[in-house]
């Protein structure tokens, strides 16, 4: 369309140019100028439609523009897309990964937080016990003393006892040593613990001494007094080391030590009974009290 127009436009522009020199020259008449006016307006015309098309060009192009334009704008938007689905993909990723070792670090702390309070605690129990144990040793050891003191008291006194009104030991050790077997057979602890220790007294050097100190823990063991038990057997212990009551007294206090709770101490003398008494039937129950407390320490555990 801009070519016709163009054409047309250079076909009135010659008219034109012929009218003008006829005027010039004198040669033309009022019917070519009416032609010059249509031709003058006809360009008008064809110059308004160039310039329509010249528009509608530029539109067109424009619109041409916008379109590559908008097409690389939406490819770029897609790579921009792309990459910060990458990216939020990278940051997912990468927060769940951060979640993870925040737990596990929690964790752990807590884990260590409870750990500690579980030393810390265990660590009380156990300053507790070797203070409760020192006691107790110092209780033991005082009357261990006392023990020994009355077991080494001078015949005097025992000349003395048998002076006594109240004196009740008959002179013929074998009836004395076996009325006071006869009180312990029946139970009568106290009684049966006062006639060994006269019998004690009486005949300081006898055969049957260690026996009797042997008895006389045993009626602190039957009266439940462990304490006064242990006493009396670490006498036998210290005294009498190669009596045959030995290996019994040493099983004996450990079994009282496990009556009053300390089974550290007395899982320490019953191995000491194996060690020491290895083929006597008291290193058999040694073992089987110790299988004991190693069951009882497991269940605690658990």
């Amino acid at each position: 369309m801009l070519k016709i127009g163009s054409t047309k436009f250079k076909i009135s522009a010659n008219c034109i140019l012929f009218i003008v020199n006829s005027l010039l020259f004198g040669c033309a008449s009022l019917s070519d100028f009416e032609a010059l006016r249509n031709d003058v307006n006809q360009i008008r015309r064809d110059t308004y439609e160039a310039k329509k098309d010249v528009n509608d060009l530029k539109v067109k192009t424009e619109d041409v523009i916008k379109e590559q334009d908008f097409k690389a704008f939406r490819e770029s938007q897609a790579e921009i897309h792309s990459r910060v689905s990458d990216l939020s993909k990278d940051l997912q990723f990468l927060s769940g990964k951060f979640d993870e070792s925040k737990y596990s670090l929690e964790k752990l702390q807590k884990d260590s937080t409870s750990e500690m309070n579980l030393l810390k605690a265990e660590l009380t129990n156990i300053s507790g016990q070797v203070k409760e144990i020192k006691e107790r040793l110092n209780i033991l050891e005082s009357r261990s003393k006392e023990a020994e003191k009355r077991f080494e008291e001078p015949k005097k006194e025992s000349v003395q006892a048998k002076s006594s009104p109240q004196e009740s030991v008959p002179k013929d050790k074998v009836s004395a040593y076996e009325a006071a077997y006869d009180a312990f057979k029946n139970k009568r602890y106290k009684e049966a613990r006062e006639k060994f220790e006269a019998f004690m007294k009486e005949y300081p050097q006898d055969e049957l001494t260690d026996n009797a100190q042997f008895w006389i823990a045993e009626t602190y063991f039957g009266e439940k007094d462990y304490e006064g038990a242990i006493l009396s057997y670490e006498v036998i212990l210290k005294k009498f080391p190669k009596s045959e009551k030995a290996s019994a007294a040493l099983l004996k206090q450990g079994i009282s030590f496990n009556e009053i709770g300390d089974r550290k101490t007395a899982k320490t003398i019953f191995e000491k009974v194996i060690e020491n008494h290895p083929s006597s039937k008291e290193a058999e129950l040694a073992k089987k009290k110790i299988e004991e407390i190693d069951k009882r320490t497991e269940k605690k555990k658990k």
